[in-house]
């Protein structure tokens, strides 16, 4: 089985299948070093833009910065959107697509 990324002109990319555990389990490990708590706190379910008070537009750069160096790639300005940064699965969903 072959997981292909696709993105047209100006799209983020996207991924035939869902976002592996492994990235959401690194996800919560970033969000809870930057923002604190426990990484179980946050959940493939766990609401991120506009939604964690934490998460306010510094920790946002911060966060970006972590997950480019954690997963060595750089996220493109477009790719920074509500519906990318909307819950952990959509973010981990698209580093998964990013790194593909």
């Amino acid at each position: 089985m072959t997981h292909e990324t696709t993105r047209e002109a100006g799209a983020a990319p996207t991924l035939d299948r869902p976002a592996t555990h492994a990235t959401e389990v690194a996800l919560a490990g970033l969000l809870a070093d930057l923002l604190g708590g426990d990484p179980g706190r946050y959940t493939p379910d766990t609401e991120l833009f506009g939604s964690l008070p934490e998460l306010d537009s510094l920790a946002l750069v911060e966060l970006i910065t972590a997950i480019e160096e954690r997963f060595d790639f750089e996220l493109d300005e477009d790719d920074i959107t509500a519906e990318v940064f909307g819950t952990v699965e959509s973010l981990a969903a698209h580093v998964d697509a990013c790194t593909a």
